[in-house]
């Protein structure tokens, strides 16, 4: 059965020159020139409205529109809802969409403010005060503890150091391009701060940034031996991910080529399956076996994070993560990226990070073992203002993905499962993937978390603190708008006005 196109290229006759750079940048063949016509004309089915056609048009000869065409209305059977049923009923195949769950749920970090300082507690001028934005991850003893001869014993696990609260999360070498990971590296190298392999293993060049690496280990592991492990600043293992929980990873055997293949340690054209599960892992006590063997292959001198998705007994497992010997938590909530997940897991499965975060810190201080773990979040933290109330809700750090990717160029067409990101990012196409440069990519992420640090000491600076550290768990800080007395008392904050 026909679909209607969901967008519309609209093509302005007057001012197009027929310079043909549409054609030329659409990996989707959106684009057609009729020499016979000397014409430029676009097939709308093909269009995924990544914007680059009408971003390179050197006329604004193009834009893409929404398709006004629609089924007859009915509030319960939306165009969405039957054009995945006809999708269905042709291809008998699960339904696959990327770049995180878009439906209208509540995004809670909108419905809450900052609060700010006055005449009793005066704010601090970010500009001619000190400011630290300075933190460590990892586990920290109760209380400081001295030797004979008096001075401090060094009695701390090992940390990670980073110049700002933020972090680029996990997004595999495979899953997006060379040039994408690059970029990531060396901004990490060049801001202090750190980024995550993902599960497709380290390519050989990035080894050089290893200070700035997190290296992760999935159910699949994929690229995982002990050079590897030693060769970066921490371990992460991937329990789950917040656009899928429950769900293993998947990539196609369409992008398993050259050193990819060699990275992953796997045939070329082979699919990358990660099982859903750890084979190995089935309760508490076996991950613990995981963290101390990893621990144990690196000479107890790499921190062991394990990341988890944002789901309803969130705080119960976080509990039992912080007493199995790992250094950092990773939450990631149901609004988290990825490059391809089932569209009904993506939509119906897991919890806004927001409230995971809130009742795992309230969890872990309960406890008495907050200061076991540090807790890192992800899942759609989409600017500064969001990591300061992450911060204030108990985080010691945050991880961006999507963002990180929307600084390089990314559109959010979510199709990145079809391999043809007219960007440059989520595709292993030389053509496409040579559209990022690495030398401007990485310009751009700095620029942007150099931006985003800046906002963050200002906000602290609004509210009378000058240390990330004083902010942490600062409830007192954050008030909600909007919100009923049970989605207060999870966040654990006042109403505006209280």
């Amino acid at each position: 059965m026909k679909i209607y196109p969901e967008y519309e290229i609209m093509r302005n006759y007057d001012k197009c020159i027929n310079c043909r750079a549409c054609e030329n940048q659409c990996a989707n063949e959106a684009h057609e020139f009729l020499a016979d016509a000397n014409k430029l004309v676009c097939d709308d089915t093909k269009c995924v409205n990544c914007h680059r056609c009408s971003a390179l048009c050197p006329t604004r000869a193009i834009k893409i529109v929404k398709s006004g065409n629609t089924y007859k209305e009915n509030t319960n059977w939306s165009n969405k809802t039957l054009n995945e049923i006809y999708k269905q009923a042709e291809s008998g195949g699960v339904l696959l969409s990327g770049m995180g769950n878009p439906e209208n749920f509540p995004v809670y970090f909108d419905k809450i403010l900052l609060n700010a300082s006055q005449v009793t507690n005066p704010s601090i001028d970010p500009l001619r005060e000190p400011m630290e934005s300075k933190i460590h991850l990892g586990a920290r003893p109760k209380k400081a503890e001295r030797g004979a001869d008096g001075k401090i014993k060094n009695n701390l696990t090992p940390q990670l150091s980073l110049s700002m609260p933020v972090m680029f999360s996990a997004m595999s070498y495979g899953s997006i391009s060379y040039n994408a990971h690059e970029s990531l590296a060396r901004a990490s190298a060049e801001l202090g701060i750190l980024y995550n392999t993902g599960e497709g293993g380290l390519h050989e060049d990035f080894y050089k940034y290893g200070e700035n690496t997190i290296v992760q280990v999935a159910s699949g592991r994929f690229g995982v031996h002990k050079t590897y492990l030693n060769s970066g600043a921490a371990i992460e293992i991937k329990m789950g991910q917040g656009a899928k929980p429950g769900i293993g990873g998947h990539l196609p055997g369409t992008k398993i080529v050259g050193d990819i293949s060699a990275t992953r340690m796997i045939p070329e054209g082979t699919d990358a399956i990660s099982p859903a599960p750890h084979h190995d892992i089935y309760s508490i006590e076996d991950l613990r076996q995981l963290i101390y063997s990893l621990k144990e292959v690196t000479d107890y001198t790499k921190p062991v994070i394990v990341k988890i998705a944002a789901v309803h007994n969130v705080a119960a497992i976080a509990s039992g993560i912080a007493r199995s010997g790992a250094d950092i938590i990773a939450i990631d909530g149901f609004r988290g990226g990825t490059g391809a997940a089932p569209t009904r897991i993506r939509d119906n499965v897991g919890i806004p990070i927001e409230l995971a975060l809130a009742c795992v810190d309230q969890r872990l201080r309960d406890e008495g073992i907050r200061n076991n773990v540090s807790v890192v979040v992800g899942g759609s933290i989409r600017s500064s203002s969001d990591v300061v109330k992450a911060v204030a809700l108990g985080a010691d750090c945050c991880y961006i993905g999507s963002g990180a990717l929307a600084a390089l160029g990314c559109h959010l067409c979510r199709t990145c499962h079809h391999g043809k990101c007219n960007w440059g990012i989520a595709t292993q196409i030389p053509e496409l993937t040579k559209r990022l440069n690495p030398e401007l990519g990485h310009k751009r992420l700095v620029n942007l978390m150099n931006a985003w640090k800046h906002e963050i000491t200002e906000m602290m600076g609004g509210m009378g603190i000058n240390s990330i550290e004083s902010l942490k768990g600062n409830r007192l800080m954050l008030r909600g708008v909007g919100l009923n007395e049970k989605e207060l008392g999870i966040l654990g904050i006042k109403h505006a006005g209280e």
